[in-house]
């Protein structure tokens, strides 16, 4: 009996030994796991870096994505914030496996990554509506037309009273994000017609807020999120643009209708090159879009609808 025993113990204790060993060998210190594409999992290599740069309005979308990412497969993108001019910059020079803008890629910038031999592709991850925004203490001012705008921002405006007759007669401080920016950009070609603006512009968005937030006769302008991260210091201003009968105000029903005449696309301008030969980069942006929706909407943006993610994934699914 006792000699039963002991033979039974000792095949126990081998087939628990057996087992831990199977569990062992699926780990390794150079891979880690995750799952995507309905439940497939995929190996991502530690070793492969995932390196972005570019829009500081796109940013709060990738940073929710990036935390989601690292908690699904252990690892997280280096995603830098220099501006969508300069993040093309380093786009083009090839430092980067993405770039995130805030506005279309210029004609220079496309000759010049085609110069440079980087083919890319062009994704959109959500919707924003450019907000001009002034001090909440400002209880004049709820709308404005376009060439109200350029009055202010070619400083053909000194005062409120040289926008409208009816504004008191205070010196407007005009506040924006630098030449850095694709807010900056898209400000100046749907707004200025090209011309430059004049005013105090930073080059850290959250300055402009605060710039804006502290003077009573400060206007500026930024993405949506600032706005709604800070309704308690700056008041939205509604926008009458040339197509409007009327002023509309940056809600998400009238930034997803492009309705608000100052909505626009946000993008990630994909390297093919990396999403073909690191699959890190590829799973990375494969999970950007899957969870886009979701991301851009927390952020404070409008997300894509079904059909136009569909879209967006069939051309990164195309890039072999």
């Amino acid at each position: 009996m006792k000699q039963k025993l002991f033979s039974f113990l000792a095949i126990l204790l081998a087939g628990i030994v057996l087992a831990a060993c199977g569990n062992s060998s699926t780990e390794s210190d150079s891979e880690e796991t995750g799952t995507a594409n309905g439940g497939e999992t995929t190996e991502l290599n530690k070793d492969e870096k995932i390196i972005g740069d570019g829009s500081s309005t796109v940013f709060p979308i990738l940073e929710i994505v990036n935390e989601e990412f690292n908690a699904e497969y252990g690892k997280a993108a280096e995603i830098g914030v220099s501006g969508t001019g300069a993040g093309f910059e380093k786009f083009i020079a090839g430092e980067t496996d993405f770039q995130n803008a805030s506005r279309g890629i210029k004609d220079e910038e496309k000759k010049a990554l085609e110069d440079a031999g980087v083919e890319y592709t062009e994704l959109q991850v959500g919707t924003d509506g450019l907000t001009v925004a002034v001090n909440m203490a400002n209880d004049f001012a709820t709308d404005l037309t376009f060439d109200e705008l350029y009055k202010i921002y070619s400083g053909e405006a000194k005062t409120w009273k040289d926008v409208r007759s009816d504004f008191p007669d205070e010196e407007i401080k005009v506040y924006g994000p630098d030449q850095s920016h694709g807010t900056h950009d898209f400000f100046v070609e749907e707004v200025m017609n090209d011309e430059d603006v004049v005013g105090e512009l930073i080059q850290d968005t959250n300055q402009v807020v605060n710039a804006v937030g502290s003077d009573d006769y400060a206007i500026g302008f930024f993405g949506y999120n600032y706005y709604l991260n800070n309704q308690e210091t700056l008041k939205a201003i509604s926008i009458q643009g040339p197509d409007n009968d009327s002023a509309v105000e940056p809600t998400e029903e009238n930034v997803k209708s492009f309705e608000y005449p100052l909505s626009r696309p946000l993008y990630i301008y994909a390297s093919n090159k990396s999403v073909k030969e690191n699959e890190s980069v590829k799973t990375f942006l494969e999970y950007t879009l899957e969870i886009s929706q979701e991301a851009a909407e927390e952020a404070g943006y409008v997300g894509l609808d079904d059909e136009k993610l569909k879209d967006e994934q069939d051309k990164l699914n195309s890039i072999k």
